[in-house]
């Protein structure tokens, strides 16, 4: 199981994150505004690192600092800053807060609502200017009117069940949520193709990923009503903010309230400084309550991992939280034995057969992902784990087919050879070679020497492989396997002239 001890904090974070942490003997460590090399340097003495937005963990980063970066936390809600794929490739698990900052979110969001549909930035900024210009802020009212929010997730529903109270229409799309759960939080659903027409205000909350960047763009604007008004306080580059300056400058768009925007701080003058552009500086989780709760939500959910208790807020590592209940850990780690023997016995075999019996129900994802890594590391791969085994039997071209066994055991198939088993509170126990049953159950521990060759003489083994015999059986089916302590590279040779061998 991953443990972590050591924690970089390399933005700037309340302290209460520190405590926590600390608290349940994890050492803290807070190093802000680090040069790219010198956060290379500090996370090669760490476990993990917790971020903001402000620092940003490339691929560069994560290659630099792997075999020894287990976790990337994000105090916050998005990953943007953070190469996803990169971590997960080299088994890095990456946790966020999604629930930490929704609430400011939220309410900044209505905030930019209210203050386009009533002008108050600009008439603040006239009346400490010295004016007193009623007629130039005429507003509108936001009752009746229809708000569609795409992406309804915590953010989106909160704004949705806050904007309703002042008498808005709330429709809404997110591929995710079904119509009947939108309808729940009093949101009608509708297609994206149908949403841009109907809408007198837009606020998007969904993540920063290719299929949203630039979601609101020069196309999208010319399907929407004239007059209508956009917000975005989710992830700068969701809006196309050049097209959004030229449809507010043809009048087609009546204005815009933008916290976050493609490049921060945002060099576009003239879309910041137009009198129909309400502009913030990221300001989306600036609040006291927001700062304190990802702050913590982040060091709990890391302490969490650490003593078993759950797996919260990870992006990456669902067959991961399966090893927090031990009995189904037991399970996973036999597959990936039982995977890492009929590798080296089959050759290292791209396509398997995992049979699982009815005790091991509901694992099948975690046990195609011990399987994976087991094989892998037969392979002589480094870094395997249950974080990146999906994304490695990809890259490998490994096939995994997952069949229930009516037997109370494990079986993993390579065409015709097999190895069965079942875990123990003392290891796997290999159970079968093909159809050659154990005499008696065998541990998966130590140095495996396997001959399935029937009817072959094999030599005697030399004093110094007897020494280290545990204990050696004749399969009932014909072949010979044998166990012994730890060898060195001699014994090692001297062994695999006649058999297959297994390190676990």
């Amino acid at each position: 199981m991953i443990r972590v001890q050591s924690v970089l904090i390399a933005d700037e974070i309340e302290q209460n994150c520190i405590d926590i942490l600390k608290a349940d003997g994890i050492k803290a460590i807070k190093k802000t505004k680090l040069t790219k090399d010198q956060l290379i340097t500090e996370l090669r003495q760490h476990d993990a690192v917790i971020v903001r937005s402000a620092t940003k963990i490339n691929r560069e980063i994560i290659e630099a600092v792997s075999g020894k970066l287990k976790l990337i936390g994000r105090a916050g809600t998005g990953i943007d800053n953070i190469d996803l794929a990169a971590a997960t490739e080299y088994g890095i698990i990456v946790m966020n807060t999604p629930a930490g900052n929704s609430r400011s979110a939220a309410e900044l969001t209505c905030v930019c609502i209210l203050s386009l549909a009533r002008h108050l930035p600009q008439a603040v900024a006239s009346m400490k200017a010295g004016k007193w210009a009623r007629k130039e802020y005429m507003g509108e009212e936001v009752y009746g009117k229809t708000l569609a929010i795409i992406g309804l997730g915590r953010i989106g529903t909160e704004v949705a069940l806050r904007m309703q109270s002042f008498g808005m229409t709330i429709i809404g799309y997110d591929p995710l949520v079904s119509a009947e759960d939108a309808a729940k939080n009093g949101i009608r659903w509708v297609p994206l193709e149908q949403l841009w027409f109907q809408a007198d205000y837009i606020s998007v909350h969904v993540p920063l990923i290719p299929q949203t960047e630039n979601l609101i763009a020069a196309d999208t604007l010319a399907k929407c009503k004239k007059g209508v008004k956009i917000v975005n306080v989710a992830r700068g580059g969701i809006v196309n903010e050049a097209d959004l300056l030229e449809s507010i400058n043809k009048g087609h768009t009546a204005g815009a309230a933008l916290d976050v925007f493609a490049e921060e701080p945002p060099s576009l003058s003239a879309l910041i400084e137009h009198p129909k552009v309400i502009c913030t500086p990221h300001l989306g989780a600036s609040t006291n309550e927001a700062q304190q709760r990802v702050g913590s939500e982040i060091a709990e959910n890391i302490v969490a991992l650490n003593n078993g208790t759950g797996l919260y807020g990870t992006l990456n590592a669902a067959a991961l939280s399966t090893v927090l209940d031990e009995a189904k850990a037991q399970w996973v780690r036999t597959a990936s034995a039982l995977a890492h023997t009929l590798s080296v016995i089959a050759d290292s075999p791209k396509s398997l057969v995992l049979r699982f019996p009815k005790a091991a129900t509901g694992l099948k994802k975690a046990l195609m992902a011990g399987a994976v890594v087991g094989l892998l590391q037969a392979s002589g791969n480094a870094g395997m784990n249950l974080i990146n085994a999906e994304i490695n039997a990809k890259k490998e071209g490994i096939n995994i087919k997952v069949e229930p066994n009516p037997e109370n055991e494990l079986v993993i198939c390579a065409g015709e050879i097999s190895v069965s088993g079942y875990p123990s509170p003392a290891g796997t126990i290999i159970s079968a070679f093909n159809t050659s049953k154990m005499p008696v159950p065998l541990i998966a521990i130590g140095t495996l020497a396997i001959n399935l060759k029937q009817n072959e003489v094999i030599k005697e083994f030399s004093d110094s492989l007897k020494a280290k015999l545990s204990v050696e059986y004749g399969l009932l089916g014909g072949g010979r396997v044998a166990l012994f302590n730890s060898l060195n590279n001699d014994e090692m040779e001297e062994l695999s002239q006649s058999f297959n061998v297994v390190q676990f």
